[in-house]
């Protein structure tokens, strides 16, 4: 599973992480989960890998969107 993790910056904005890099920096929390959803979602759709977003909470990680194969497949067979 490929994750990408958004993570809180020293100056209060928020980073959007992948494998331990930074990818994008210095947003906002409500635009960084929007970026954050759509480049997983474009890499579910190019690597067909499942992919998820996650943010640290105060116990555990909150999982913001989850890609699976199964899943899209299912809403392909809906529409």
């Amino acid at each position: 599973m490929i994750i990408y993790t958004l993570k809180p910056s020293m100056e209060g904005q928020w980073n959007i992480c992948r494998s331990g890099f930074c990818l994008f920096s210095g947003l906002r929390l409500g635009p960084a989960i929007t970026l954050a959803r759509e480049v997983a979602r474009d890499e579910h759709a190019r690597s067909g890998r499942s992919v998820c977003v996650e943010m640290p909470g105060l116990g555990s990680a909150i999982r913001l969107a989850h890609y699976d194969r199964c899943a899209m497949a299912a809403v392909a067979d809906a529409v």
